[in-house]
């Protein structure tokens, strides 16, 4: 008995370890932070930035190799291996932003690509471990972990400005530092990290409450962070709330009980469809192990991944702009509050992604309807860039788009789970997001052509060495009404996603019941 209880408890501990894990280490959604002036050191054009930061996201396509790692080595070797991935790269990019040293373009490139692979295989292992020590409660700990993800960008700002609030660098040299300090401190859970045991109806049920509890205390970090970071210009007020987030963290380390909630998830209904493409080859179950040939050979999970592309990873091509977009448009100082208020934002989305668990008792409804509601906001939001350019237009879409690619970030790694096997995830997803760097490459080679031309067609006064410079509603005008229709597409591809796997859904529900029942 006390065995168990010392396991439970430790299980506790490594999912506290994996929050602050993601928590630190979402080193490219500050990416907008200091681009600009990685943009006036390297003197290159907007085109050339944009293949940066495809370079990063280009990392996610070698995230497989992180899920095969884990087959072959430690937890602990693979998560320091992503940790001096982080440190080589952003330490570099430092020095050469301080004219310590100086690169040629292409290197920078590689150096971006392995920031990006550096992110990849933190997330891999917070995904492992979360369905290895939950599994029969995986979606509940995965949008949770998942969700702190979000907020790294909020986090390093509060940091930044509490060193030195007018030094964009500093966040290239905590992006280096931060992950490997924060590695150093969780390698102890993760070393003694519990074998998975069986649990009770009411073991389960009691992890339940404890989800409930973790997430209401994580959406007021979430609060505290965007209502606090309007006071937070400052060095020194910057600290004190630094020191107050902490002893917020520090509630999270004392919760520790057993395990697993129920297995909310839900299977499909065969009430469809208008066409006969729509009924071929669907899912017929939850949970069945895919191999990589059985999975790309599944139209749900090219549905699946068209979604993603379209909805999601153009939520994280607009971040990746973001900095640029304020400055056209005259906004150039809100930069920091605007990639803070789309990080928070993102950080509720992935909360939120936990909704279907909780709500499961009394309304039945796919985790992909609800992915599907998600992408939602992110047309809306680029028609009302489109529209206007004004600060208030740009802070409210930049909070929708924030909480839809949020919310998709994080429930994807469950629906990945749930429908193409839990134990095959590790592969599996990271086969999903190289949606990711092809994504970010198309549209913001969109953005960046657009930009450019804008550029040099209105003000070539302002194009500086090849560095260029765009003022002006017009800089992205083009680029948001090609978004949203991109975004619409994405909308379309998710609700026939969810139409074709509802009846998986629906049936797992089903069966769920009537297990309970009998257990009764």
């Amino acid at each position: 008995m006390v065995n168990f209880m010392v396991g439970e408890s430790r299980k506790w501990v490594v999912l506290v370890a994996l929050i602050w894990v993601q928590a630190l280490t979402g080193t490219n959604f500050d990416f907008s932070s200091y681009s600009s002036d990685l943009k006036s050191v390297l003197g290159i054009t907007q085109l050339q930035l944009n293949y940066l930061s495809v370079a990063s996201d280009m990392g996610k396509a070698f995230g497989w190799c992180s899920g095969l790692s884990l087959i072959h080595f430690p937890f602990w070797v693979v998560l320091f291996m992503a940790a001096f991935m982080g440190l080589f790269a952003y330490g570099f990019q430092w020095l050469l932003i301080h004219s310590f040293i100086t690169l040629p373009y292409s290197v920078v490139f590689f150096l971006c690509l392995i920031a990006g692979c550096s992110i990849c295989w933190f997330n891999t292992i917070c995904y492992v471990l979360c369905i290895r020590h939950f599994p029969t409660n995986r979606s509940l700990a995965l949008s949770l972990s998942v969700s702190f993800n979000g907020v790294s960008a909020a986090l390093y700002t509060l940091i930044a400005n509490a060193i030195n609030s007018n030094d964009d660098t500093l966040y290239l040299l905590l992006n280096a530092i931060v992950p490997v300090l924060i590695s150093v401190i969780v390698l102890i859970p993760i070393l003694h990290q519990p074998q998975p045991q069986p649990h009770s109806v009411d073991t389960i049920q009691h992890d339940s409450s404890i989800f409930l509890c973790l997430n209401i205390l994580a959406l007021v970090t979430g609060l505290y962070l965007l209502f606090l970071y309007s006071f937070s210009y400052t060095a020194s007020i910057a600290r004190v709330i630094l020191v107050d987030d902490n002893e917020l963290y520090q509630e999270l380390i004392s919760i520790k009980d057993s395990t697993m909630n129920k297995s909310a998830q839900s299977t499909r209904e065969k009430k469809c469809c208008v066409l006969n493409v729509l009924e071929r080859e669907q899912l017929t179950v939850l949970g069945e192990e895919h191999s990589i040939k059985l999975l790309v050979h599944r139209w749900d999970f090219w549905l699946y991944y068209i979604a993603y592309f379209c909805g999601g990873t153009i939520g994280l091509a607009y971040s990746n702009n973001l900095g640029q977009i304020s400055q056209s448009l005259g906004h150039s100082s809100q930069t920091s509050s605007l990639v803070t208020l789309y990080s928070t934002c993102s950080f509720f989305g992935r909360l939120l992604a936990a909704t279907p668990d909780f709500l499961s008792r009394r309304i039945h409804f796919a985790r992909t309807g609800w992915f599907a509601a998600a992408l939602v906001p992110t047309p809306i939001a680029f028609i009302l860039l489109a529209i206007s350019g004004s600060g208030a237009a740009l802070q409210v879409g930049t909070a929708l788009i924030g909480l839809s690619s949020g919310f998709v970030f994080s429930a994807a790694v469950s629906i990945t789970s749930e429908l193409f096997g839990p134990n095959s995830v590790g592969v599996n997803h990271n086969i999903l997001i190289t949606n990711i760097p092809l994504g970010s490459c198309l549209y913001g080679l969109l953005a960046a052509l657009v930009y450019d031309s804008n550029a040099m067609n209105s003000r070539p006064a302002i194009w500086l060495q090849e560095m260029s410079m765009c003022m002006g509603r017009k800089c992205y005008l083009q680029t948001f009404i090609c978004w949203s229709c991109i975004s619409m597409v994405g909308l379309v591809s998710s609700f026939l996603f969810f139409l074709r796997t509802k009846q998986a859904y629906d049936d797992f529900e089903r069966n769920s019941n009537r297990n309970n029942i009998s257990a009764e």
